[in-house]
Parts: structure tokens; C-alpha cells; sequence
């Protein structure tokens, strides 16, 4: 009786959600900033674009984009910044809503499966005992629903390494246009330019944003760094904001942090090899010991034996 009450509100709250999300929720004022800022901070490539253009919607590909797009107003008008989530988006280039439909589809579908398998079980004689069929469903939705942040956690971690990598490229190509006698504007667009890298686009693409919207370059580039979560973009705004306003000597400043920036990769670099060769040398040693092991235990079998 309790398992058929739990599965019973479990069906109910399902419903709800699915019902309060294909509603379209009334507007305020917080959630047209919210959509008016993700437009603002949004990025597409071409090619993106394209394929997306070109692609044609399935029925999972259209109620998936849906659902996305309740859930992102709804979060937006509850005031849900998400704000490491969202981070992680733009370093991938991947749409907000598409990662919250994929998430709560996680769920879902854990909600299916895991009473389905439990359900087999049962057929079986291996029936669990109380409401632990219910306990580890809702374990089961849970980590479904935040596996999708924590692949993207990792691929996103990645992404921003490159992206730093990429900015000291930058810095060294700024400081030789300014030893070319190039202004700083003229110069931070000028490097940005050089290269096809997705790094280099996203700084082109905020550069050109900032003569739109008429902002500085280094403003603009502080809100990429903010947007991606690079730390070191937001430094560097810093440093050429101090040169643009004060008239600063920005170009040795410049050098040193590509110099400073290529140490600390170096120093990661070999943080990681560090790692990896402590981890092959405890896997080594379980190899030995269990060799060892294995020669052992015949005799040890046999004089216990006797």
C-alpha cells in the first residue's frame, strides 16, 4: 500500500510538472532582463547556425526544445541565475534550455527504468523491502539529473585550459602591435584577427560587440571572461582598462602575463604528469602484490591444509 502511494504522488508530481511547464508563464520584468541578457551574451558560429538551419526537427527534438524553453522561463522569472551552469554553456557554445531539457529527460527516464528493473526483480523473487523501491528511484532521478552537469563539467574545464592557452597567443600578438606603433583598440582587434580558433573567435566576436554597443574593448572583454569563467581574461581587462584610462606602459605589462600565463600551463602540465606517474606506479605496485599473492596462495592453501 505505501509503495502504491508513493508511486501514486510520484505520477502526480510528474504530471504537475509536465502540465505547469507547456503553460506559458506570465512576464515580468525579471525574466524579459534575463531573456534580453541571454540574447545579449548568446554565441553562434556560422557554421552552427547553419546546421541548424538545416537540420530538421524530429517530434523528441521539438517537445525537447519546448520543454527547454518553458524551464528557461521559468527559471528566469523565479530569479534562477544557474550561474556555473551557465559558464560551462557558453565555454562549450551549447544552449541553456537544451541542457535543461536534457537534464529533467535524465530523470525521466531514470523514473522508468529503475521501477521497471526493480519490477523484474520482483518477478524474480528478489523483492526490496518497504519504501526502498521508492528511496531508490528518487536516488536513481537525483543523479540523473545532475550527470549531464558533471560531464560538462569536465569537457568545459578543458575547453577553458585551451582558452587560456590561446590567450597568451593573444597577449604576445598584442604587444607586437603596439611595438608596431598600432593604438590599443587597433591592436587587441587587429590579434584577434590572426587565427581561427574558437578562442580567437569569441574575443573577435566580443571586440566586434563592443564598437556595437559602444563599450570599450577592455569592458567587453571583461564580460567574456565573467560569461566563460577565465579568470585570467578578466585580469587582462583589468590591466588594459589601468592602460586605456590612465595611459599605462601596457606592452612589457603585457609580455610578462603571456610569460606568467605559459609558466602556469607549464606548471599544470606537469602537475598532471606528476599525477598520472604516481597513479601508474601504485598500479604497478597492486599488480606486484597480487603476482605475489597469486604465487603464494597455493602454499599457504596447502600447509593449512595439512
Amino acid at each position: 500500500m505505501t509503495w502504491a502511494f508513493v508511486t501514486g504522488a510520484l505520477v502526480g508530481l510528474g504530471v504537475y510538472i509536465l502540465v505547469r511547464m507547456f503553460v506559458k508563464p506570465r512576464a515580468n520584468v525579471l525574466s524579459t532582463i534575463a531573456r534580453i541578457d541571454a540574447g545579449r551574451t548568446g554565441y553562434t558560429s556560422a557554421a552552427t547556425a547553419s546546421a541548424a538551419g538545416e537540420r530538421v526537427l524530429g517530434g523528441m527534438d521539438r517537445a525537447r526544445e519546448s520543454l527547454g524553453r518553458r524551464l528557461e522561463m521559468e527559471a528566469n522569472a523565479r530569479g534562477w541565475a544557474f550561474g556555473r551552469l551557465r559558464r560551462d554553456l557558453a565555454v562549450m557554445n551549447q544552449p541553456f534550455a537544451a541542457m535543461l531539457a536534457t537534464k529533467v529527460f535524465f530523470a525521466l527516464g531514470a523514473m522508468i527504468f529503475i521501477p521497471f528493473v526493480l519490477f523484474l526483480f520482483a518477478m524474480l523473487g528478489l523483492n526490496a523491502p518497504g519504501a526502498a523501491p521508492a528511496i531508490v528511484t528518487l536516488a536513481a532521478m537525483a543523479f540523473a539529473f545532475f550527470l549531464p552537469d558533471l560531464a560538462l563539467r569536465s569537457e568545459a574545464e578543458a575547453r577553458r585550459r585551451d582558452f587560456r592557452h590561446v590567450v597568451g597567443s593573444f597577449l604576445d600578438l598584442v604587444a607586437m602591435n603596439l611595438a608596431g606603433g598600432r593604438g590599443l583598440p587597433e591592436a587587441l582587434m587587429t590579434a584577434s584577427t590572426i587565427g581561427e580558433h574558437w578562442a580567437m573567435a569569441r574575443i573577435r566576436q566580443a571586440l566586434a560587440n563592443a564598437r556595437l554597443i559602444g563599450i570599450t574593448p577592455w569592458d567587453a572583454m571583461a564580460r567574456l571572461g565573467e560569461e566563460l569563467g577565465v579568470e585570467e581574461l578578466r585580469d587582462l581587462a583589468s590591466a588594459l582598462a589601468l592602460a586605456g584610462d590612465e595611459g599605462a606602459k601596457i606592452r612589457a605589462s603585457l609580455l610578462a602575463r603571456a610569460a606568467s600565463l605559459r609558466r602556469k600551463e607549464l606548471a599544470d602540465v606537469e602537475g598532471k604528469a606528476g599525477e598520472r606517474s604516481q597513479s601508474m606506479l601504485v598500479a604497478q605496485l597492486v599488480m606486484i602484490a597480487a603476482f605475489f599473492l597469486f604465487l603464494a596462495f597455493p602454499a599457504a592453501v596447502a600447509i593449512l591444509g595439512n
